[in-house]
This record gives C-alpha cells, structure tokens and sequence, in this order.
C-alpha cells in the first residue's frame, strides 16, 4: 500500500482491522466513545466535587475510595457504611464495570495468568498476572493494540485501536487484587540451585548481574496476597498515552485510600524511546523504573527493529535515559530481545556496552530476553550459546546483564506475544 488512501488506512489499521505498512509510526490514537468516567480517573478534589454534584455529602466520596482502593470491592451490598438508598446511585454514577474477562490461560503451574478483556466499546487487551514466592507482578496494558509496528511484537503488527484510561489502567491492577484475596494455591519451587531467572520490574533483586535467591518463608505457600510490582510492558506504548499513564501511576502509588499506596520502585515504566516522554517522566518526580526497549546498539538495524529508532536515535534515548538516572537516582534497564542472527552478534554487545558506559558507571541494567515466538513471524530466538557470549560480553564491560524470565511464553503471554485475541 504506497498511496494516499492507503497509507491513511495504515495509520488507523487497529480501528479499522488492518495491519500498519512497515515502519509506519501511528501517535495519534483513533477517536472512539469515551469510557464511562470512573472513580480512578479523579484525584481526590475531583472525586469530592463529583459526589457532590450528585446531591450527596463530599465525605463519601473518601468512603468510596476505601472501598475501592483498600477493600477492592464494587459491590453495593458490601458498602455497609453507605446509607441503603444511595449505594447503588454512587456505584452506578463512579463506579461502573471498565473491563470484562473474555478469556483467561494459566501457565506455569497456575502461576501466571493471562486475562483477555473487553473494554465498553468492544476493543481487546490484555493483562499477564505472575505470581512469584516472595512477590506478585503484573504486566498491563495502556493503549489497544500499540502504533509502535515494531515488527517482532504481536501487539505492534496489529496496530493501534485506541488509548486506554487511566481508569481502564488501574482496573487491571485492582482486578488482579481482587482475585489474589481468593487464592492459596502454592507456587512451583525456585530452580534446584536456588535462582531464579531476573523478572519483570524486579531490579532490587539483582546484583552484579545475578538473580538473587528467592527466599519462600515469608508470605506462606500462596505468596503475597497483592500485587507488589507493577510493569506498563503489556500492550501498548505507554508514553504515548502519557496523561493516562502517569495518571494511573499516582493512582498506583497515592496512599490509600486515595489510591492503592503502592511503592513507586514497584513500578516500572517501559518505553521503545520516546525521548520527550522520557523527559516529562524525568520531570514529574515520581522515581519508577524506566525501561528502555533497545533491542539494537546501532541506528541502521534499530531504524529496522524499533521505527521509532527513525525520529529519535539511539544515542538520543540512551541520553534522555540517563537524564532519567540522573535526576530520580533509579537504575535505568535497557531491554533486549535477543534474535537469531539480527542483533545477537558479539560485536552488537560491545559496542551496547561501550555506549553505556560512555555515559558513565552504575546507572544501568541491561536484560537480554529470548525472543518469544509470534504467529507467522521469521524472527526467532538466539541460540543458547550465542545468548550465553552476548551477556558474557556485556559482563566483561562492567555492565550487570540478567536474561529476563520468560513466564507465559506458552500461553502467548510473554514480551512481544500479547495480541488480545478472544479465541
């Protein structure tokens, strides 16, 4: 597709069930009907005024953030501090259903869980749930569909459909909550010796390149009974969607019961390079993780891999990155999908780490990941022992490596897999 018409329709493939031309970058989202205005869109002033404009007193406005937040509950019958003849008025008005379960796979020995939901209007997303012994990390969604078309990734080939809100965002976490409270199921044990492989939005635990053990004494044979780490790697591109985005993150992590009071080094905010974004995210303050999706050293091939890679250039978003480390003091993680025979050479990994360590010593993390497989797709993962030399490269640099754990990969839940299909 090369004319006009065409390209148009590329630019809008996710609303209109095409796939985007190659290297075809979509920002601006399709408009759609706006979802119902939720009580996790407002901050704390806008929740007041809204119940207020309701005819009822600012107070419940508090009591209804407490029973989202904190009880997870939308349940009018379970709002026993609400008088009888309002309840269901202010769930109805703040309160009302954002995502519906279409389809959940479980992998991993019932560990991982991935959720296909539906949204108001119709469009798909999806959420991996990873439960793990000392801790719970779910991977959410911020657009339908991305407008990203990195050509490895499931969800960048089917396009971008639309935004999500904050609401949406948050809901997936709550969700997630939601159903922990109700599990006991006991966890697959670590590896024999000890380690397991470094997950998502888990930097604390890693030192020197090496996953520390997994200690299973602490919160019992279920695991923690929330959600403690939360990564935006789901569907979509989070920064292009920022004023949702960044919402979602306050509500992630204002106290409760204004929000679900979760630690900000929980969070982890993931990117392909968008450099303004970066910049905005440097200036809010909040000192999440930021996770730069790399996958290439040089321009040439990441103009390929990453289209973004066309406007910002890959010494531009390692520079805003650092501008990133240096104002919040969070160790950035350069994100690496190790494909066979594309970016996987020995020499790609010396020049990665003579580009990190050009802009200084400590300030980053880089997690090399099997490619997981996409349907149709002619990329494929590095062979085990070209996995194995290209972290031992980036090792010899003095840069801590860690192969990203790769739950759900058999249940198209991995990075790069998520495509929201209901089937």
């Amino acid at each position: 597709m090369s004319d006009p018409e065409s390209a148009v329709a590329a630019t809008r493939g996710g609303d209109l069930g095409l796939r985007p031309v190659p290297g075809q970058l979509t920002f601006d989202a399709p408009r759609r009907g706006k979802p119902p205005r939720h009580l996790a869109d407002l901050d704390v002033a806008e929740r007041k005024s809204a119940v207020e404009s309701l005819g009822h007193k600012g107070f419940r406005a508090t009591q209804l953030s407490t029973h989202y937040f904190e009880r997870m509950t939308v349940d009018p019958e379970e709002m026993t501090d609400l008088p009888k003849a309002v309840r269901g008025d202010l769930v109805e008005a703040l309160l009302p259903t954002l995502l519906r379960p279409v389809r959940t796979l479980v992998a991993d020995q019932g560990a991982t869980h991935k959720t296909v939901w539906r949204l108001h209007d119709g469009a798909l997303v999806e959420s991996v749930l990873m439960r793990y012994p000392r801790r719970v990390t779910i991977c959410i969604s911020s657009q339908a569909g991305c407008g990203m078309n990195c050509p490895f990734c499931a969800t960048g080939q089917a396009g971008l459909t639309r935004n999500m809100s904050t609401a949406e965002i948050v809901e997936q976490v709550v969700a997630a909550n939601r159903w922990l409270r109700t599990q006991s199921l006991a966890l697959p044990a670590p590896d024999a010796d000890g380690d397991d492989e470094a997950e998502l939005g888990d930097e604390s635990d890693i030192e020197d390149g090496a996953a520390a053990p997994q200690s299973r004494s602490t919160t019992g044979s279920g695991g923690p009974g929330r959600v403690s780490n939360v990564v935006f790697m789901g569907m979509g591109e989070a920064l292009a969607n920022y004023k949702a985005a960044i919402g979602a993150i306050r509500r992630l992590t204002d106290p409760a019961p204004a929000g679900l009071g979760m630690s900000a080094r929980g969070l982890t905010m993931s990117t392909v390079g968008l450099v303004p974004g970066i910049d905005r995210l440097t200036q809010e303050g909040i000192p999440v993780t930021l996770a730069l999706s790399l996958h290439a050293p040089d321009d040439t091939l990441r103009d390929e891999l990453v289209p973004i890679n066309t406007r910002w250039k890959v010494g531009e978003a390692l520079d805003a990155a650092h501008r990133y480390y240096e104002a919040t003091g969070r160790r950035v993680s350069i994100e690496y999908a190790l494909i066979r025979d594309i970016n996987d050479q020995a020499w790609r990994a010396d020049l990665l780490g003579d580009l990190l360590n050009a802009r200084g010593r400590g300030w980053v993390h880089v997690n090399p990941i099997p490619l997981n497989p996409t349907p149709g797709s002619k990329w494929t993962a590095s062979r085990r022992g070209v996995e194995q030399q290209f972290v031992e490269r980036l090792r010899a640099h003095g840069i801590p490596t860690t192969v990203r754990d790769t739950r759900g990969s058999d249940i198209d839940g991995a990075c790069g897999q998520l495509a929201a299909v209901s089937s």
